[in-house]
């Protein structure tokens, strides 16, 4: 990605309960490790974030607001699935998403992953909230 992309997903707003995922103020910690995905007119339409860690590639995105709630979400995960498989050949893909996000775990369970834990995540803005860890069954 780049700093004009950074600044564009800065302005992105969700719906509540979704309002968790809007940019924080705080610059982006390790740019290097996210991604762009652009709609067919070159427009940010949302981002990949991976990070390897050992044989584990942990996976993260984020779709641009506008576009939620619209069907794409399978096929904009396993885009970004796909990447990541073909630049980190891991031995397991890993994502964790916000529990109540069942939208997006639904999504997640049609692409295969399953969940294998828990834990509680703390934050200043939105105190604890609970965390689905889920990997690639394959």
């Amino acid at each position: 990605m780049t700093a004009e992309d950074f600044a564009q997903w800065a302005t992105w707003r969700y719906e509540p309960p979704y309002a968790f995922y809007d940019s924080e103020a705080e610059p982006v910690k390790n740019p290097e490790r996210y991604f762009a995905a652009r709609d067919d007119d070159g427009a940010l339409a949302g981002f990949y974030y991976f990070e390897q860690k050992g044989d584990v590639l942990e996976y993260g995105l984020g779709l641009r607001p506008d576009l939620t709630g619209r069907g794409l979400g399978l096929d904009f995960f396993r885009a970004g699935l796909e990447f990541g498989r073909e630049r980190y050949r891991p031995s397991l893909v890993r994502l964790y998403v916000a529990a109540f996000n069942q939208r997006a775990i639904k999504v997640y369970e049609r692409a295969g992953f399953r969940e294998t834990g828990r834990h509680v995540r703390t934050f200043a803005r939105w105190g604890n909230v609970d965390f689905v860890e889920m990997d690639e069954q394959r």
